[in-house]
Order: structure tokens, then C-alpha cells, then sequence
């Protein structure tokens, strides 16, 4: 092992090649706009038949999302699969370097072209082409380089590693396009961090291991990890997880990052796909830190190779397992009584005056390396659990979650007519909602729900989502209302928080008098409330609202959640389904 990565970072280093990058020829001072991007990858192509660019679909700027793979024609079928996502935020752009050149030397030497053997390599080379166009040299300001660089917004300003779910670019739909086509068995999505200073170039973040199949997880954590860290620090890049700090400094701990669905990691854990992001610190020097992507790159690479037989079994039994699996867990919680001693290599914080506003301002001592055993908390433990229904029912009225579903190879049949089904249906108790806008959404959080059994009118062509199927963790987190991540949290669904009927008072209060005196449970419920509630029995709207929500009157739809669960004593029957 220690023999190849040093034999890969002496390729990294000698530069002897006639298609350099830019970053090269500029030794190491700039990164690739778009177009040089594009045109180098054309360019190897056309000098190798093991690797060809493909235009998937246009992005939201108009400009193609081009799909780089590198695999050699006709070398067996059951490799394993790499895929590698840069320039999400392009002013982060080691990883669109780093892959150009990574790209290229795996023609050039034996050693790295017999790693096709058994891996298949899908690279993304710039996934937000809208911020790689908006190049400037300003918009990172605590950023050791390149000279110049793009921003992290695309063309409709969102922040394109919190859409994975919502999908509110033509990017993201891309992506999961490609995604879904390739089924990784590795993800791997390049970046730059911030935050903290420390000794290190290389940090990661890793797909949450308390989420992935427990022998997926015990691999992931026990094996690939520490394999591919003991690689880097051969090669002079020795790495720690991202320095996500408890409080301030990393002396007070450092928290395990708990990457939902809306991230990129999170979103592959749904498929079961391995998955990491490479963050290197951006005080470092640009051209160190392309370096240690690079060496990342080749590790990681290194390792997919080395087990990939049993990266292939793992995905496998993991997928497989999604269609017996009958609960889920949906919430998380951090167990803060759960942690590991990392080794960390940090410098000294204190607190000195600032010149600017005469208060304590943090200050990191570079002239005063720290070396202490910092507690880390990567232990996440089920909050909510949730029990899988037999089947999802999706009126065909929403289109938009429909065609997402359908983008994921979500299987579904639809009814073939207009039938009466009994369902289990979310009523909408309490949510809490984001006074200003987030990625573009009013999010909701903190839902909480009730059940019912209701019998419900449906009609032909209205969606039926039997959950035998790999989707299953997809579907459980988009699906059910109380997820971080949900269809529910991300606004698909506002239109039932409101009214859409309603009533006059003077002309309900009469009405309202006679539903009392038909039924005394409610009459007694109201009275019991008027006798406890002193600001309700002083508040005739609020009374007259107490009674129109109990009775007939009240509309049915408001706070009830569109999709809709069938419990397995409930199945409807086959013949009225189409595929």
C-alpha cells in the first residue's frame, strides 16, 4: 500500500505530461474556468477509448451537465462503482483540478490504469456550472487561493448541497438522474471547509455510520476509513474528521456531522451508497490542497479496488434488506454520553483585544502546535421510528413529488378507476415555520401529527406505492411528514395549512346553538373549556371556532396530510392497478 500512494504522489508531482491543466501551468496559482474544464475532458477522450464525456441534460444557466466515465471497454460487469462530484460550490474548486489530473494520469501509468480492473469511475467535473461561470476573487474572503475561483450560489442562488431532496434546480434533477443510472457504490463530493485553524490540509466527512446498514456501517467505519486515512498519511496528508466544534474551539470538542437527506451523502444513504466529503482548510495553500484532494482521490480509489467484491456483497445485502425491513427510523438525536478520543492537532486559541472594536476576539497561535485527545461525538440514536405501511397512496394532483419519485425509480402502479380505499391519514397537529426564507422555502419543522382511519374517495390515475421495494428509506423520509427532510417540511404540501371554507358569525351562531344541543358530548367538552380557560370563555370568536372545528361543518381536507397509508389488512386489490 505504503509503495503505491507514494508511487501515485510521485506522478502528482513530476508534471510530465504534454495536456497539463491550468492549475499546472499556472504552478499551482489558478483552477479551470468551465470552458477549459469541458475542453480538457474532451480532449483525453479523444486520445483514449477507456474514457468518454457525456452530455446529460441542461442546467438551470442553460449549459450541459456533462458526465465524465473512465472504465475499461468490455472488462467484466460486476466492478465496482465511483462516483466523484466537484464544483458544487465552484469556489471550492480542488476537486476539479485534482480529478482533471487524476483523470489523466490513470492512462499514463500501469499501476493506476489496473485499478479499472475491478472499479468503474464516474466523474462529475463541475456539477454548479452557474457559480463556476460567476467567477470572481472576492466572495471568499478567509480563502488561501486560487487566484481566481466561482461562487457558491447558482443562477437561482441556491446552495445546490442542500437541494438534494426538494430539487428546486434543474441540477439537482440531473443529478439524481445520474444517480440513479449508476447506483454507486461510493460517493465521493469535493470541497473546501471553514471554520476552525488547525495543523491539517485534509479533513472529511463521512456518511453518517448509525444510518447505514449495520454491516455496511461496521465496514465503512472499521475498515474503509481507517484504510484510506492510513493511506493519506503515508503520503504526507494526514486527515481527521471535519472540525465541526461544539462550542468554539476545537478544545471543546468536536460534534460528528449529521448529514440529512438535503446533503449530498445524506441523499446517497438513502440508496445505501458509501459516501464522503473531502474538505480541505481553506487557510492552506491552494496548491497543497489540490494535492491532498488528489491523494484523497487515489486512496479512495486504492480502496474500492482492493474490496470491492465486498463493497458490491454489502450494497447488495443492504438493498436487499430494504424490502423485509419493516420499521424505520425517521428523527435523530445525538447521544452526547458516546464519544471517541481523536488525537487532534490544532494550534493554541486564545482570546486577544481586536484593534477594530477593543473586544476579545478569537485568535488562533500558529507559532504554538497543539497536540491533545479532543472528544468526538459521532453517535446518533433513533428518535422517531416509524412503521412502513403497506403502501403510499399520492393523489395524481401533485405532479411535482410524483416526477421526483419517478427520477428516483420509485416503483408505482396506478388505480384504473375511481375507487373508495381505507387509509390511514396524518392530521396536521402543530408546526413550527421559518420566519425568512431558507434555500428558497419557508421550512417547516418540529412536525407533529395525529392518525386516523378514514375511508377516501380516489380516482383513476392516482398513484399506489407498494413498499417491497429498495426505494423504501427514500420514500420513508420523503414521505412521512415528521422528517427533517420531508416532502411535508419543504412546502409541497402548504396549501392544506389553510382554510378554504369558512362561516359567519352572527349567522353560525345560531346553527352553533343547536349542534350543542345535539350533542351533549361536545356541549359538555365546551363548557368544561369555557369553566378551565379563562382567556376562551372571555373570547366569543374563539368559542364559536371551537364548535365549527368539532362539527360536520368543518372542512375535512384542512391539516390533512395528502399522501395517504394503507395498512397491510387494508390492500386494495391488484386488479384495479395498473404497473
Amino acid at each position: 500500500m505504503r509503495y503505491f500512494i507514494f508511487f501515485v504522489l510521485a506522478i502528482f508531482f513530476t508534471k510530465s505530461y504534454s495536456q497539463l491543466t491550468p492549475f499546472e501551468i499556472s504552478k499551482g496559482k489558478e483552477t479551470a474556468t468551465y470552458h477549459q474544464i469541458i475542453e480538457f475532458y474532451k480532449i483525453l477522450s479523444e486520445k483514449n477509448s477507456e474514457i468518454t464525456i457525456t452530455e446529460i441534460g441542461k442546467t438551470d444557466i442553460g449549459k450541459p451537465l456533462s458526465l465524465v466515465k473512465i472504465a475499461k471497454v468490455n472488462s467484466g460487469f460486476n466492478k465496482c462503482k465511483v462516483l466523484i462530484n466537484n464544483g458544487i460550490h465552484p469556489g471550492e474548486p480542488e476537486g476539479i483540478d485534482a480529478s482533471m489530473m487524476f483523470a489523466r494520469d490513470i492512462f499514463n501509468h500501469k499501476k493506476l490504469n489496473k485499478l479499472l480492473d475491478k472499479v468503474d469511475i464516474y466523474l462529475i467535473p463541475v456539477y454548479n456550472i452557474d457559480g463556476c461561470l460567476n467567477r470572481n476573487s472576492s466572495t471568499r474572503a478567509n480563502q488561501n487561493g486560487p487566484i481566481e475561483y466561482g461562487f457558491r450560489g447558482n443562477a437561482k442562488n441556491l446552495d445546490l448541497n442542500r437541494d438534494f431532496i426538494k430539487c428546486d434546480s434543474k441540477n439537482a434533477e440531473l443529478f439524481e438522474l445520474i444517480f440513479q443510472s449508476i447506483k454507486p457504490d461510493l460517493y465521493i463530493e469535493t470541497h473546501t471547509s471553514n471554520g476552525a485553524d488547525y495543523q491539517y490540509t485534509l479533513t472529511y466527512i463521512p456518511t453518517q455510520k448509525d444510518k447505514l446498514n449495520q454491516s455496511q456501517g461496521q465496514y465503512f467505519e472499521k475498515v474503509m476509513i481507517p484504510s484510506i486515512a492510513a493511506l493519506t498519511k503515508d503520503a504526507g496528508f494526514e486527515m481527521t474528521p471535519f472540525v465541526n466544534t461544539r462550542k468554539v474551539k476545537p478544545d471543546d470538542g468536536i460534534d460528528g456531522f449529521f448529514d440529512n437527506p438535503r446533503y449530498s451523502t445524506g441523499y446517497a444513504s438513502l440508496f445505501n451508497t458509501l459516501g464522503f466529503m473531502v474538505e480541505t482548510h481553506m487557510l492552506k495553500a491552494f496548491n497543497k490542497r489540490v494535492k491532498a484532494t488528489y491523494t484523497f482521490l487515489s486512496a479512495a480509489i486504492e480502496i474500492a479496488y482492493r474490496d470491492a467484491e465486498n463493497i458490491i456483497q454489502l450494497h447488495a445485502e443492504a438493498d436487499s434488506a430494504l424490502f423485509y425491513q419493516q420499521e424505520f427510523p425517521l428523527t435523530w438525536k445525538q447521544d452526547t454520553s458516546n464519544f471517541e478520543l481523536l488525537n487532534f492537532k490544532g494550534y493554541k486559541a486564545k482570546y486577544i483585544k481586536s484593534k477594530i472594536s477593543g473586544f476579545d476576539r478569537l485568535f488562533y497561535d500558529r507559532s504554538k502546535p497543539m497536540y491533545i485527545n479532543v472528544k468526538y461525538y459521532n453517535k446518533f440514536v433513533p428518535n422517531l421510528v416509524i412503521k412502513k405501511p403497506a403502501a403510499y397512496v399520492i393523489p395524481q394532483a401533485y405532479q411535482s413529488i410524483i416526477k421526483l419519485l419517478q427520477i428516483n425509480q420509485v416503483e408505482m402502479y396506478e388505480l384504473t378507476r375511481d375507487t373508495t380505499i381505507i387509509v390511514e391519514c396524518y392530521q396536521i397537529d402543530s408546526l413550527k415555520t421559518l420566519s425568512k426564507p431558507y434555500e428558497g422555502h419557508y421550512y417547516h419543522s418540529k412536525i407533529f401529527t395525529s392518525k386516523k382511519t378514514d375511508s377516501i374517495n380516489y380516482f383513476k390515475g392516482d398513484k399506489i406505492i407498494i413498499t417491497d421495494q429498495k426505494s423504501n428509506k427514500y420514500l420513508i423520509e420523503t414521505l412521512e411528514p415528521e422528517g427533517n427532510d420531508s416532502f411535508m417540511a419543504w412546502n409541497f404540501f402548504d396549501a392544506i395549512l389553510n382554510h378554504k371554507e369558512g362561516y359567519s358569525d352572527y349567522v353560525f351562531e345560531d346553527l352553533a346553538l343547536e349542534i350543542l344541543k345535539n350533542d351533549p358530548i361536545l356541549k359538555a367538552d365546551f363548557e368544561n373549556k369555557k369553566f378551565q380557560d379563562k382567556a376562551f370563555a372571555s373570547n366569543p370568536t374563539a368559542q364559536l371556532d371551537f364548535i365549527y372545528h368539532r362539527s360536520k361543518f368543518h372542512e375535512k381536507t384542512y391539516n390533512r396530510y395528502p399522501v395517504a397509508r394503507i395498512l397491510f389488512e387494508n390492500l386494495i386489490p391488484t386488479q384495479i392497478l395498473s404497473y
